[in-house]
Order: C-alpha cells, then sequence, then structure tokens
C-alpha cells in the first residue's frame, strides 16, 4: 500500500514553485490564509481550517475560500487552544497519515516559526515523517537515521532538540563524524555539505534536527 502524504499551506510565506509537489493522491490542506493561497493558484483544497483572520476582505475571501474546499472548520481567533497550523497538523494526524510536509511555516513571525518546528517532534512520537520546507529550507528530524538527498540545498546543519545528541555517524558528507556527541548550543554541526548525491544521518541517543539550506 503507498504511503498516504498531507501537504499543508500555512500562512507564511509562501511560494508558487511549492505547488509543484503535489501529487495526484496527496491531502492538501490549507491553514488560515494558506487555504486563500490554494484557491488563487487553481487548487482546490480538501480541508481548509483556521480563525481566517489574517484574510483582508475577510467576508468576501472566507465566502471564497467555503465555496472552493471539500470541507471547511472555522475557529474562533480568541477562543482556542492551537495554532491554525497546529490545527492543521492534527487533522492531518487523525486522518493516519504517514508523511506530512508543511509549506508556509516559517515566516516573519519567530514564536510561530518555533512552535511548527516543535510540530516535528510530535510527528516523530507517532512515527510519522514531518517536514517543513520553504524556498530556502528543508527541515526534518531524526532519532535513528536519515538519508540525506541533494534537494538544491548546498548547506546541511544538524542541531540537538535535546540537551545532547550522542553517537552521531556522518556518511557522505564533506566533513564526517564517526561516533561524535553535539550539545545543544554548540555551532560545530552548522553549514557542513553533501560530499555525494546522498548521505546518511545516524545517531544513537537524542533528537537531532537536519536543516538543508541555501542563501
Amino acid at each position: 500500500m503507498a504511503a498516504k502524504r498531507a501537504l499543508i499551506f500555512s500562512g507564511g510565506l509562501l511560494h508558487p514553485d511549492f505547488l509543484n509537489e503535489i501529487r495526484a493522491d496527496d491531502l492538501i490542506i490549507g491553514a488560515d490564509r494558506g487555504a486563500l493561497f490554494l484557491i488563487e493558484h487553481g487548487i482546490r483544497p480538501h480541508l481548509a481550517i483556521g480563525d481566517f483572520d489574517s484574510l483582508t476582505d475577510h467576508m468576501t475571501e472566507l465566502r471564497r475560500i467555503e465555496e472552493n474546499s471539500d470541507e471547511m472548520v472555522v475557529f474562533d481567533p480568541v477562543d482556542k487552544d492551537l495554532s491554525d497550523t497546529e490545527a492543521a497538523f492534527e487533522a492531518a494526524m487523525e486522518r493516519h497519515m504517514d508523511d506530512i510536509l508543511i509549506f508556509g511555516a516559517v515566516g516573519t513571525r519567530f514564536d510561530h516559526t518555533l512552535a511548527n518546528v516543535q510540530l516535528l517532534v510530535r510527528a516523530l512520537q507517532h512515527q510519522v515523517h514531518c517536514a517543513i520546507q520553504d524556498m530556502n529550507n528543508y527541515i526534518s528530524l531524526t532519532s535513528t537515521t536519515s538519508v540525506i538527498s541533494n534537494m538544491g540545498y548546498p548547506y546541511v546543519s544538524l542541531l540537538p532538540v535535546t540537551s545532547e545528541v550522542t553517537g552521531i555517524h556522518l556518511k557522505g558528507f564533506q566533513y564526517p563524524l564517526e561516533n561524535a556527541t553535539l550539545r545543544m548550543g554548540q555551532s560545530r554541526g552548522v553549514s557542513n555539505h553533501l560530499a555525494e548525491e546522498q548521505g546518511t544521518v545516524s545517531i544513537e541517543g537524542g533528537l537531532l534536527l537536519i536543516i538543508q539550506s541555501r542563501d
């Protein structure tokens, strides 16, 4: 059985190139203004979700989203416990997705960006592969082994999410590591490069954030 994948388009920085990632069998979720972005580019979301407080012409755009989405869930902008992106993430988890890719999760609000990155921990705890992608970064998380492919991002940085990450082994990188330890607050893992088309990151303990990036 093919893996089930959800694509979440959130309300942060979005680009039309992201639409090239859509496959015919993907579950498409628009979170807040991300739903309007999809509709404006000819994509009908399976689910539009959020408080939609970022809409400019609120009633007109809200009606447009409702008319052009298979399903719509609207929250009160004050009386709610989840951010729009987290609500979209939870909706994908409830539908038992194997893979979640989030666009528009990085923006000018660092608090929202950091909260969205922490969703990767939640996904990993449920054995769901989850990543965040924008025009300059592809962000994923591992607790075991990850294969890193050349996706056009020249830099690969490794940052601990736990106080330390132990037993780090890198293969296929310009700067390999063998049984290394990275501790939170250290920059040793920043700005490595793939030496081949693919590299392998494996760890024995902790949670390691893998950030593929370009300027």
